[in-house]
């Protein structure tokens, strides 16, 4: 069909079918559509929506538009987990090893920092020698050896996402579930695992602000997934303060070593409970959630946990050292003290500043620079913690000098008042 009469149909409100789909995504990956047609289908579907099945023929038809990873050397359900971003998260440190330490095989592609949100990549790289970029032949390989592998989203994974989503951005068309939904889940499914846990964050750190917004994302995903036959389920956790203390990389790690030796930050730790829980469970180790979140925490708490991470470090060339001596990772040259300009209750946290702020100080890439794996930032007061004038409520640190710009954008984050009620970390689940 012509490329003039797909986009006629969408703007019109009408169904595009599967075959009109693959023409639009694989021509405009190729340059045989331009960028104003499919800019223009793009705000048609903004405005209109996609079907259930649309958002599906759209995911495959991306996921298509490169390499697909073949997985099924690997004996068992192999399971992978997203998060759609937020600050501190650091959970895919914890539950890919804690899961297959369970003998459940996780086979992860994870990113670098976008925007606000730190990378997992980014993270893993501040442990000495570590190395995420991994052939397709050295990524199976590990799991089928270890049970687990991290590596980076390389370019012939969805490329039309990558293609589509310069597009979105600069027509003001990122805002769509269906192409959210489609973004996210085209490399997933390119990864090859046959399970999903998706983490949805919604609150003041998360792309999602809104509950409502994050649940629809969720439903939108989770349905997809399971219409492109993958077992997938939704966790909906909340982003309205920093996810544990620590804002950054090595920091990060640090603070998941903590949560991995059976200790640590209870929020992390809860959160990563839950997801593994249910990675064990699309995996096949337990029959339910319940018992699913009992074995996560005997993992844990026993150690298997913390051995699986070292294998996982090890394998990737990384100082394995580190597990028993966080001090070998990369300290900063420069720490300064944010200090409290009043006395009282902390009530909020303006946690996407924060964010901003812990790239700023080098923790993410901007331009051109390199990522310092030692700046980030560690929140000393959450929500709810009493605070006396003067007292330290974050510790900036940097390679770089830190000017006393940031120490005060860095105080504003930080609000006082009454507090209701403590943010709960879930919000519920979507499967």
């Amino acid at each position: 069909m012509l490329v003039y009469e797909i986009v006629r149909k969408k703007l019109d409100g009408e169904k595009n079918t599967a075959e009109e789909i693959s023409q639009l995504v694989m021509g405009f990956v190729h340059g045989e559509v331009s960028p104003e047609q499919m800019a223009t289908w793009l705000a048609a579907v903004y405005i209109r929506g996609l079907s259930d099945e649309e958002t599906w023929w759209l995911t495959d038809a991306m996921a298509k538009s490169g390499r697909i990873l073949d997985l099924s050397s690997i004996e068992g359900v192999k399971v992978d987990k997203h998060s759609t971003g937020g600050v501190g998260d650091k959970v895919s440190i914890i539950v890919v090893p804690l899961v297959a330490s369970a003998g459940v095989p996780v086979a992860k592609l994870t990113g670098r920092a976008l925007g606000h949100t730190g990378g997992t990549a980014d993270k893993l790289e501040s442990i000495p020698g570590m190395r995420l970029s991994l052939s397709e032949e050295e990524f199976i390989a590990q799991v089928k050896r270890i049970g687990c592998a991290i590596a980076v989203t390389t370019e012939d994974i969805a490329p039309a996402d990558k293609k589509i989503y310069a597009l979105r951005d600069k027509t003001a068309t990122v805002a769509s579930i269906p192409l959210i939904v489609s973004s996210i889940l085209s490399k997933k499914i390119a990864g090859g695992a046959d399970a999903f846990v998706f983490d949805v964050k919604f609150g003041d750190g998360a792309f999602m602000r809104r509950l409502e917004d994050a649940k629809a994302l969720a439903e939108g995903l989770v349905k997809t997934a399971k219409l492109a036959g993958k077992k997938a389920v939704g966790v909906l956790s909340s982003m309205e303060q920093p996810l544990g203390r620590a804002i950054g990389n090595a920091v990060e790690v640090e603070e998941a070593i903590e949560v991995l030796k059976g200790k640590g930050q209870e929020d992390v730790r809860e959160l990563c409970l839950e997801i593994s829980a249910l990675m064990l469970w699309l995996g096949g180790a337990v029959t339910n959630p319940e018992e699913g979140k009992s074995k996560a925490t005997e993992l844990l708490d026993s150690g298997a946990a913390l051995e699986s991470f070292r294998k996982l470090v090890a394998a990737q060339g990384g100082d394995e050292k580190v597990v028993d001596e966080p001090e070998r990772l990369p300290k900063p040259s420069f720490k300064r003290e944010v200090k409290a300009t009043q006395r009282g209750t902390i009530s909020a946290i303006s946690t996407r500043q924060l964010g901003i702020i812990a790239g700023l100080l080098g923790a993410a890439r901007i331009g051109s620079e390199k990522v310092d794996p030692a700046a980030g930032i560690i929140v000393l007061k959450k929500v709810g913690e009493k605070v006396d004038l003067g007292e330290p409520v974050a510790i900036l640190q940097s390679s770089n000098p830190i000017d006393n710009d940031l120490l005060d954008k860095v105080g504003a984050c930080f609000k006082f008042g009454e507090v209701e009620k403590i943010p709960s970390i879930l919000a519920g689940f979507i499967g």
